[in-house]
């Protein structure tokens, strides 16, 4: 994870980037990715589901995030939630067949299971913000910054 580049540029959109999960689901995306990128017995419609559900978890805590109310987080965390599932089950597949080694597998297992909880630990605190009546911080002005808007400026 390059900490300069996610460190940088900072907004109110761009808040995700400190979540914990979202950055080990980048982290699990380029592991399975390398790992996938090796199998070349391995047809490309079955890597591109594998990719394309892996990278659907970073992407849908970022887009919940995003959207600036609870309701909605939770609702793409359980999204992400599900694409987790649904990796998990082709990763387990492709180790049954022993297309995928055990000690890779096992690897894999491990991070998965690490995010997995994470995420449902996160879920949780925000159905307890929700139940507790807890906002979203929805405003976008930058008082820190003393910015100071006109009709002129451009």
């Amino acid at each position: 994870m390059n900490e300069e580049i996610i460190s940088r540029n900072k907004n109110i959109n761009r808040g995700f980037r400190k979540l914990e999960v979202w950055k080990e689901s980048v982290e699990l995306f380029r592991f399975v990715k390398k790992k996938i990128d090796l199998l070349t017995k391995l047809n490309s419609k079955i890597k591109s589901q594998v990719e394309s559900s892996i990278f659907g978890v970073s992407s849908n805590i970022a887009e919940g995030y995003c959207r600036r109310h609870l309701r909605e987080s939770i609702r793409f965390n359980n999204i992400a939630l599900a694409s987790l599932g649904e990796n998990y089950s082709q990763i387990y597949t492709l180790f049954n067949s022993e297309i995928i080694d055990k000690n890779w597998f096992d690897e894999y297992d491990k991070l998965h299971y690490s995010l997995e909880n994470k995420i449902i630990s996160y879920v949780k605190q925000q159905i307890k913000m929700m139940k507790d009546d807890v906002q979203w911080k929805d405003d976008y002005l930058i008082k820190e910054l003393n910015i100071k808007y006109s009709a002129k400026s451009g």
